[in-house]
């Protein structure tokens, strides 16, 4: 993309930006909620662009105004300054427009959602529950570092400790751009608490992440929902309370189910299974928005396909592998207990890099 072009396309860009300044201003626009969110979502997007563009402009402009100087100056003093500055700017030109770049590329325009957080133990039994468990914890401690909030919707006890199924909500500035790279399935080596021989077992746990749907992205039909209620119960079975407060709902035409059982209030556990029940029905038109990208990109790294075999956890090598970008670090232990950034980085890196070429083929 030459100079030119990529100045027009900033300025296009500005232009917008203003516009939508002002629309969201406008006490027409304010009163039409949906409206105004949607704008306001735009605006929050543009404006890392618009702050990028600003900085190249200037770098452009005063390019020229050295190279003039060259031009016209007579002062051999007054050269050497310009051409200096004309050294110092072109440096920087290559990197900002890099960055600008990446910055045009339309993002998943559901990156800045919250997300629902679906752990499920897969193949290995009794121990595939355990690493569920661990998996959770692990995930637990990453948001905690984030500095985001989470809270448990629903849950299913393993046998013998950990989870045969764990839903969480997760809350915070840019969430499912984040933790969109763990959707898959994500296998364990080790010897099972379970085994006495001292074996090596390979057991696995399914990871998925939802974009959790706002109130404005889908409108329910609460005549097609069917209500239940049914008594909550804790870890290992034990009773809660004994009054019906767990909700579960069912959207006859599409036949998902989801329950909440973590609050004492019906009312409450009812508000949070709707907003879950909203977020699986939403995404079952994201998919194909993801399936589609997905056909596109040969390396992309955030498909959610839940099938796909995306990271194994050694404990006898002390090795995670993410078989997506051939990443391993031997530091599980640090890994598990939630640092796991490091890995995330590399994945929006890939996917970045995967971006960037389908830019400058377009």
């Amino acid at each position: 993309m030459s100079e030119n072009k990529l100045l027009d396309k900033l300025k296009g860009i500005k232009i917008r930006f203003e516009e939508i300044g002002q629309q969201i201003t406008d006490p027409a626009v304010i009163a039409d909620m949906k409206k105004f969110i949607t704008l306001n979502r735009e605006y929050r997007e543009l404006e890392p662009v618009v702050g990028a563009a600003t900085r190249y402009e200037n770098i452009c402009g005063n390019i020229e105004s050295a190279k003039e100087i060259l031009d016209v100056e007579k002062d051999p003093e007054m050269l050497e300054m310009a051409k200096v500055e004309i050294d110092e700017l072109s440096e920087q030109l290559p990197k900002l427009e890099e960055e600008i770049k990446l910055l045009l590329i339309p993002t998943d325009p559901q990156d800045n959602k919250n997300a629902i957080l679906e752990i499920r133990a897969g193949t290995g039994g009794d121990e595939a529950s355990i690493f569920a468990g661990d998996l959770f914890r692990m995930y637990q401690k990453f948001i905690e570092k984030r500095g985001w909030k989470s809270e448990v919707t629903s849950f299913s006890d393993g046998t013998v400790g950990g989870f045969k199924e764990v839903i969480m909500k997760v809350s915070g500035q840019g969430v499912y751009g984040v933790l969109k790279y763990e959707s898959g399935v994500h296998r364990v080596q080790r010897v099972p608490q379970t085994e006495t021989m001292g074996r090596v077992h390979t057991s696995a746990a399914t990871v998925a992440v939802l974009p959790e749907a706002e109130e404005f992205d889908i409108e329910l039909d609460m005549n097609d929902i069917r209500k239940d209620t049914f008594c909550a119960s804790g870890p290992g079975g034990q009773s809660v309370n004994t009054t019906y407060s767990a909700i579960r709902l069912t959207h006859i035409p599409t036949g998902i189910i989801v329950q909440c059982q973590d609050q004492k209030s019906q009312i409450k556990n009812f508000e949070k299974a709707l907003a879950e029940l909203r977020t699986r029905i939403y995404n079952l038109e994201y998919q194909k928005y993801i399936d589609e990208i997905a056909g596109k990109r040969k390396t992309l790294v955030s498909t959610g396909d839940r099938s796909a075999k995306i990271r194994t956890y050694n404990y006898p090598q002390s090795r995670v592998t993410d078989h997506r970008i051939n990443y391993t670090m031997y530091n599980l232990p640090a890994f598990i207990d939630g640092d796991i950034q490091e890995c995330i980085d590399l994945l929006q890196i890939a996917e970045n890099t995967e971006r960037l070429k389908e830019f400058n083929a377009a």
